[in-house]
């Protein structure tokens, strides 16, 4: 349990975070930059099926190539290192089974919920042949809607599946690196192609953000927030 003292800790840590465009060029030790990928790696994501993956560019020549595919931002060129986040659009394929045998051996996994995964994620996930399964999930769910809640099934909106999962572990690994005494700078502006050529990434990787990893140049600016009430809603909206 978090005691008020960490609780503190963390809200500082959560205010002090913010987004820094200037970067001195020291390097960062690549044993930090691991420790952070890892607990970025910690963050939850839908069924624990982990389809983010990490990109990591430290090499100053495929910096430089980044930059241009991330519309020319000085700051994938200047700072030491550059983090691509991703996620498996085959993750099913590539990470279930691997997933359940891992939970079944650390005594995480009950029989009965492994049934229920084993139904229940191959009906979210697959396409089938030619995209037939997609077809009949993407015209009969809003039909069956009307007489039951239904979830959004991943299939139908995978890259919105995938932008949600891939944020959660962005979030961790900008807290960690703000944490180590690092700056970052997260950008969605980019040309996905180009940052997948770049990266020899395959297709069937969805690029959602691009986080710039170093040592500021000086104190970060001030940062405001609306007042909360802005954007709370209690009980219903």
């Amino acid at each position: 349990m978090i005691s008020p003292t960490s609780l503190d800790q963390f809200e500082t840590l959560a205010k002090s975070r913010r987004a820094t465009r200037q970067f001195r060029p020291d390097p960062v030790d690549s044993a930090l930059l691991m420790r952070v990928i890892e607990i970025a790696h910690w963050a939850p994501s839908g069924y624990n099926l982990q389809p983010t993956h990490f990109t990591l560019v430290t090499e100053g020549a495929r910096r430089k190539q980044l930059s241009v595919a991330c519309m020319g931002q000085h700051s994938v060129a200047d700072a030491p290192a550059v983090v691509v986040i991703s996620g498996d659009r085959r993750v099913v394929e590539n990470h279930f089974d691997a997933m359940l045998e891992s939970e079944r051996n650390a005594g995480s996994l009950k029989p009965a919920y492994e049934a229920l995964l084993r139904k229940y994620v191959p009906l979210g996930f697959r396409r089938g042949p030619v995209g037939l399964n997609l077809l009949w999930k993407a015209t009969l769910l809003p039909i069956v809607r009307l007489f039951r809640p239904i979830p959004e099934m991943p299939a139908v909106h995978m890259r919105f599946w995938l932008a949600k999962q891939t944020s959660l572990a962005a979030m961790n690994l900008m807290l960690a690196a703000e944490a180590a005494g690092l700056a970052t700078l997260p950008m969605e502006g980019f040309d996905e192609a180009r940052v997948r050529r770049v990266l020899g990434m395959p297709r069937s990787q969805v690029v959602t953000m691009v986080i710039a990893v170093g040592y500021p140049t000086d104190d970060p600016r001030s940062k405001t927030r609306l007042p909360v009430h802005t954007v709370l809603h209690q009980e219903r909206w």
